[in-house]
């Protein structure tokens, strides 16, 4: 439908602009003009709720002089999108040399030179021509990235926001052509806000490429190790091991902090004295821990299904096995002091509960003993508000005071017994 409306859009703006050109009239141009730049605006308008990849399916299907207008009417800005929706053929027809620009993501190649991990920044199509990487890692790419690097090597690359599904089918998957795609996530713990962030990983031939959208100290720790020690790293898969690797290591250091500030917690709610007010910090501290806690579990249970992918698959030499095993090894630990972790917690839990209880039930009981103790003084006064006509100390004249101190002492006497017994504490 959009490339019917566009179609008609031209052939008026053609077949006014031949009427118009044999007309013999005064103004003839201006009036030309006026009629052209109509059709473009409509043109222009249509173009601004089309998609970029409805934009290319239009041009692809037009002749080349209607397509170079359609182009002219597309707004700078979304350009670069809709180029990389053109084959090379037509782009070049339309904007000659130009390479669409890749937008503000991070792309990085990393080529093994005498053992240690050497690092090419990719700003441009030219610049995968050269290098013969075993590692390549998008972060926050966009789009044109992503197909950038994808079209060059052969293969898809998948947006890290869509990596949602738990099912291992959505998660751990061959692909036709035997590239072997993993998604996993991994830990982020900064500040005190704890997050997982999806990464893409995908195996093809001798390559290992990793998408994600946030920069993690995993990654730059990897990086480091790689450049500094030489024989780190021998190809993608021992890359990928060490990330994981990596993560485990980076989780159980997340759990020792974990452990460090339930300690400063339990001195917290152990104490002799502590106030509803701090109660209620001490439940949000351990709610943020056990939040942290369950977090770390759950990754690592997803790093624990993508290293047996990897063994099932039979990917790995006898050194990268034993690896993979050792990494298996690691979380099970991990697992057994989070579920540690998890007790400590819902002891914690269960005590600071218990100590606003008690200071619930300590408001309570002094309202208990104070309507207890008022209850001979309203006993009196009720029986001195009668309305008999014959009362003994109706016209005495201290029979007030009397009344008054009667009350008073009525109200003592029970609050020196509960005193004595404790009950006031």
């Amino acid at each position: 439908m959009s490339l019917q409306t566009v179609n008609d859009l031209l052939k008026k703006h053609k077949l006014v602009e031949g009427m118009l050109h044999n007309q013999p009239m005064p103004r003839r141009k201006l009036i030309t003009a006026l009629v052209q730049k109509q059709h473009m605006v409509e043109l222009r308008s249509l173009l601004a709720r089309l998609t970029a990849i409805e934009i290319g399916q239009i041009l692809h299907a037009l002749e080349l002089e209607d397509a170079r207008l359609v182009w002219e009417q597309v707004e700078e800005n979304r350009q670069d999108d809709v180029l990389w929706e053109l084959s090379d053929t037509l782009r070049e027809q339309l904007v000659g040399d130009r390479e669409p620009h890749c937008g503000v993501g991070q792309m990085s190649a990393f080529e093994l030179v005498e053992g240690r991990l050497s690092k090419v920044a990719i700003t441009c199509r030219h610049d995968l021509y050269e290098i013969k990487p075993i590692w390549i890692d998008l972060l926050a790419p966009t789009k044109a990235q992503r197909q950038l690097i994808g079209q060059h090597f052969g293969l898809e690359l998948p947006d890290p926001l869509d990596l949602t599904d738990l099912e291992a089918s959505a998660r751990f998957y061959v692909e036709d052509q035997h590239e072997i795609h993993i998604h996993s996530d991994f830990l982020l713990d900064r500040e005190g806000k704890s997050r997982s962030v999806p990464v893409a990983f995908v195996l093809s031939g001798d390559m290992l490429f990793s998408v994600r959208n946030e920069e993690l100290p995993v990654f730059r720790l990897q990086r480091l190790r790689a450049r500094t020690q030489p024989g780190f790293v021998s190809d993608s898969k021992d890359m990928l091991l060490d990330l994981y690797g990596a993560e485990a290591e980076y989780s159980a250091d997340a759990l020792e902090n974990i452990y460090e500030q339930l300690e400063s917690v339990s001195k917290k709610v152990l104490s002799q004295d502590i106030s509803d007010e701090e109660a209620a910090e001490i439940l949000t501290d351990i709610a943020e821990e056990e939040d942290l806690n369950g977090r770390i579990r759950r990754n690592m249970l997803d790093t624990q299904r993508a290293v047996s992918f990897l063994i099932r698959r039979k990917l790995l030499n006898p050194t990268q096995l034993e690896d993979a095993q050792q990494i298996l090894r690691d979380i099970e630990s991990l697992n057994s002091h989070t579920a540690f972790l998890f007790d400590k917690i819902n002891f914690l839990m269960d005590a600071t509960v218990g100590f606003i209880n008690i200071n619930q039930n300590k408001v309570i009981k002094i309202f208990s003993v104070a309507s207890v103790a008022m209850l001979p003084p309203t006993l009196i006064a009720s029986i001195y508000g009668m309305n008999f006509e014959y009362m003994p100390e109706l016209k005495w004249m201290l029979g007030y005071p009397f009344a008054l101190g009667l009350m008073t002492v009525s109200v003592l006497l029970p609050y020196v017994y509960f005193k004595r017994k404790g009950w006031l504490r």
